[in-house]
């Protein structure tokens, strides 16, 4: 039985004696089967919305007057709108177009982690998670009524835990059992399912006093419970793991993709030892500092919950079609949002440098060394996502000598030869001595029959990845599912932590005239070029808005990761 109580939903009632598992992992399984078979589905919701969390852990501030506010700094990040995310809707509505035998797979292994309540609520009552009905649902229902309202004042209460993104009663509910385990990956985080309803637990990382205990169990029905684990990377790595299952043309199965494995590329660097993903992602506040709002008892290591990573892109975009989106948080909010993640890009991300320079035989020559400051692969997890050097050589005249990688304002770059054509792409460079080579870090799919592809369920292997490597990282002992493919695996400078080339221009007949300055610039992109055109042909109302959003917004689409210059006489 479900009861409202102060608009918040409030669970009652117990939970179905068959329902024996002490906990349930959400697995991927090709065939869509549910995962509890013999076993009689749930009857009651196993999640709450984030609006009963945002009550009290609100107009929360740390001691130098810092907004931590908890619920309004998860609801304008990506995870809060991973089910808004409109780049994610028209993919999705890409691939079941791409495969239409598979559309039930496709909707359930896309909302395990999107739809992380709606999904699991699914499994726990023998059925399959759904993408399209709860859009519409939602989109529907939010018609004419403020944002806040849109996740309790629909007909499906299902479809207000699909609206919720990754909220805080998946989080926070998610058990260690199997941490560590192949089963905790691809979305298989377990939760509890067997406990009454009025006895069901919420982890956090501090000790809670019984009052507590008494008005987060009134509002929101959980009770609070210490817990170290719900710091652990490997909670993260149950949903930032993703294994796609690849398929033909003809719908048959065509092998696996590695498609997002940024903790196992973290687990083969240096950073387990210093780092945890919560560490980065949610820096932690100085001092000691309250979160909430209500019987203000203050701790050490309060985490910021801004999610922060570096899809500033996206923010903007869910920030200029708010409405028609649904999204919940501020304008203000997600351009707070956003720029945290520049920052983070700009300061936190890599550096950039470039070595003497030398005149060899009218040529000016000089190395770049691209240092990775994360504790991942960079770019990492989903392959749309790139990263280039913009190479610029002028003269004491202010002329371009030489340019390579110039981002342009429709998003893409020139000289590359995979925003040109979408069957080819730039190789990994060591030496570049032309303005049409341009060193990208990337990951490029290949499908059943070797050709470059955007389509995920499509993409059977990596044709290339070059992207960089965290420190520490050994490129001979990688696993397969983060290895490092093509000629970069050769290279002797393509090393964990950095990558470092050669730069060579040619002068002309005034080669020993002047002084020359050059520029480096590491360069961005959330969602590249082509991942956007690839949706054009597909006529359908997500990929067609998601073009259009692109289309307004890529003259912003390049982000500035590191920058150096110098300045230079060749006749020296």
């Amino acid at each position: 039985m479900i009861r409202k109580k102060r608009k918040f939903l409030v669970l009652t009632g117990t939970v179905s004696a068959a329902a024996v598992l002490t906990a349930m992992a959400v697995g991927y399984s090709r065939a869509a089967e549910p995962v509890m078979p013999g076993h009689a589905p749930v009857d009651h919701l196993l999640f709450t919305t984030s609006l009963h969390c945002v009550a009290c852990h609100s107009k929360v501030y740390a001691p130098n007057g810092e907004d931590i506010s908890i619920g309004y700094q998860w609801r304008a990040s990506v995870m809060a709108n991973s089910a808004r995310d409109p780049y994610w809707q028209a993919a999705i509505r890409r691939e079941t177009l791409d495969h239409p035998q598979a559309k039930a797979a496709i909707e359930d292994k896309c909302s395990t982690c999107h739809m992380p309540m709606q999904r699991f609520q699914a499994r726990a009552e023998n059925k399959s998670g759904e993408v399209f009905r709860y859009l519409e649902s939602i989109q529907s229902g939010a018609a004419n009524k403020e944002p806040e309202a849109n996740l309790e004042e629909v007909a499906d209460q299902k479809a207000t835990l699909a609206a919720d993104g990754v909220s805080c009663t998946v989080c926070h509910q998610i058990r260690p059992d199997n941490f560590g385990q192949e089963g905790s990956l691809d979305g298989g985080f377990l939760i509890d399912i067997a406990k009454k309803q009025e006895e069901r637990e919420i982890f956090g990382p501090f000790d809670v006093d019984k009052g507590r205990t008494r008005i987060m169990h009134s509002v929101t029905g959980f009770t609070p419970t210490k817990a170290d684990h719900i710091r652990q990377s490997d909670l993260c790595a149950s949903c930032h793991t993703l294994l796609t299952d690849a398929l033909d043309d003809k719908g048959n199965p065509a092998g696996s993709l590695p498609e997002q494995v940024p903790y196992q590329e973290w687990q083969h660097s240096d950073y387990p030892n210093t780092n945890s993903c919560q560490s980065c992602h949610m820096p932690r506040v100085a001092g000691e500092a309250p979160i909430t709002s209500v019987h203000s008892q203050t701790h050490e290591e309060v985490s910021r919950h801004v999610f922060v990573g570096g899809n500033a892109f996206l923010l903007r975009i869910l920030k200029d079609h708010s409405k028609e989106l649904g999204v919940i948080a501020t304008p203000e909010e997600l351009e707070a949002s956003a720029k945290r993640t520049e920052d983070q890009l700009a300061t936190q991300t890599a550096s950039v440098e470039i070595g003497n320079p030398t005149n060899a035989g009218g040529r000016l020559e000089f190395g770049i060394t691209v240092t990775n400051k994360t504790g991942h692969k960079f770019p990492t997890a989903y392959p749309a996502r790139r990263a280039w050097l913009h190479v610029t050589v002028r003269d004491s005249n202010g002329q371009t000598v030489f340019e390579s990688g110039a981002p342009r304002a429709d998003g893409s770059v020139a000289g590359n030869d995979n925003d040109e054509d979408a069957q080819k792409f730039e190789p990994h460079y060591t030496r570049i001595t032309s303005p049409d080579q341009v060193q990208i870090y990337e990951s490029i799919m290949g499908d059943f029959a070797n050709r470059v592809t955007t389509g995920l369920l499509y993409g059977t292997h990596y044709l290339k990845d070059n992207r960089l490597l965290p420190r520490g990282f050994d490129k001979a002992t990688a696993e397969p599912r983060v290895m490092v493919v093509g000629p970069a695996r050769a290279d002797g400078d393509f090393v964990g932590g950095s990558d470092s080339l050669t730069y060579s221009v040619a002068l002309g007949a005034n080669a020993a005239a002047g002084t020359y300055s050059v520029t480096a610039e590491l360069l961005f992109q959330a969602i590249g070029y082509r991942w956007a055109q690839n949706l054009r042909n597909y006529d359908a109302p997500e990929p067609k808005r998601f073009v259009g959003y692109y289309t307004q917004a890529a003259s912003q689409s390049s982000k500035l990761i590191a920058r150096s210059a110098i300045t230079t006489s060749p006749s020296r």
